[in-house]
């Protein structure tokens, strides 16, 4: 405790410095783990009466104060406990199949399948439940969400998860349960694709964005009408993204491929390294630059998930992001460090980790691979 609270009346009638999310995640009576990164594989689930599944909560260190990750597994044929709530979630399936029913306030029934890499959002407050289709494995789902900012926004639980209030703007078109969506044209790295429900996130079709790595694509997910934001990137070949820095709060997931991010702060002597597989979690911490790298003999994707979306910025660090900062250099002023800016260490340190995987890299182009400096 810092010398200046030291003393303070322990009495618990002065309520003082509560954090209501955090004193709910204790009560519920589930693990919590705590790190820079996570792999949701090795955390173990306990019981949880809230869902009627086991679970687990996944508090990786740069969550910021919006929003945080929970794990939930069904045992083989299992079924959670019917659902609702005031908070948004974006669901990716880690483990297993199963499917998940929707109630809508329209009368509706919507019922859709899932698998490893699926990717899913319930409308707010809408009912809903998942189901374990399978009679022998379990089925392991993280939901990353905004209940920190709701639950220590209003601090009643009644009221987050039993309230009859109906947002029937936030269902959509009924195609988007079916895994079916409304691609919406902006620009690259702002195109959107609309929906609640993405039966395979390595499958679907993602748009050129080479302002952030020759080669590279992504698209960004409406989900729900939602202020939760979505995106899915893809690294080419033997290739690596331009270093970049934001907001805290941005959970990213490894979809496919292999290789590893590096993360660190300006003036940081040494670089954090985070190994990239399915399964692997983390948050790069407020303004800690962190660049994506794919070792692997085919393209890579990563998930990233946070509060603020397109549609829905949020905050005003978000909506400078999309207005440009995202893909422009620091030099200009925006968040991005271009190849000719980054840190002569880390090219040197890429050509050696590539050189494990037997993979050659294609950043020649770019790079004198050779003098390991860029070209001119």
């Amino acid at each position: 405790m810092p010398d200046d609270l030291k003393g303070m009346p322990s009495d618990p009638a002065k309520k003082f410095l509560l954090d209501p999310y955090l004193d709910w995640t204790k009560s519920e009576g589930l693990p919590v783990y705590e790190d820079f990164g996570l792999d949701a594989f090795d955390c173990s689930t306990r019981p949880w009466a809230r869902f009627d599944a086991k679970g687990a909560f996944l508090h990786v260190a740069g969550r910021g104060d919006f929003v945080s990750c929970f794990a939930l597994e069904l045992d083989p044929g299992r079924k959670t406990a019917p659902m609702k709530h005031l908070f948004e979630a974006v669901s990716y399936v880690i483990d297993g199949h199963g499917s998940t029913t929707v109630w809508t306030p329209d009368g509706r029934k919507h019922t859709f399948e899932w698998g490893p890499k699926s990717m899913f959002a319930i409308p707010l407050n809408c009912r809903y439940q998942h189901f374990n289709g399978s009679g022998r494995e379990r089925a392991l789902i993280t939901c990353t969400h905004d209940l920190p900012l709701v639950m220590n926004l209003f601090h009643n639980h009644q009221f987050v998860f039993d309230n009859p209030f109906v947002f029937a703007d936030r269902v959509g078109d009924p195609k988007y349960f079916d895994g079916d969506g409304d691609f919406i044209e902006m620009r690259p790295g702002r195109h959107m694709w609309e929906t609640n429900f993405v039966p395979d996130l390595t499958a679907l079709e993602l748009k050129t964005w080479d302002a952030r790595g020759k080669g590279s694509a992504n698209i960004c997910f409406i989900l729900a009408d939602g202020t939760m934001h979505a995106h899915i990137s893809q690294i080419p070949t033997a290739r690596y993204k331009k270093g970049h820095r934001h907001m805290n709060g941005v959970h990213i997931f490894a979809v496919n491929g292999s290789g590893y991010t590096l993360v660190w702060y300006e003036g940081d002597k040494d670089f954090k390294q985070i190994p990239w597989r399915h399964g692997i979690i983390y948050a790069p911490a407020f303004w800690m630059f962190h660049q994506h790298f794919n070792t692997a003999p085919e393209p890579a994707r990563y998930m990233a998930i946070a509060v603020g979306s397109r549609r829905y910025p949020f905050t005003e660090m978000r909506r400078k992001g999309v207005e440009g900062a995202v893909d422009t250099s620091i030099a200009e002023g925006g968040r991005q460090v271009e190849y000719e800016d980054q840190d002569p260490r880390i090219h040197p340190i890429w050509l050696a980790e590539i050189a494990k995987t037997g993979v050659t890299s294609q950043m020649g182009d770019i790079f004198d691979e050779n003098g390991h400096v860029r070209r001119s």
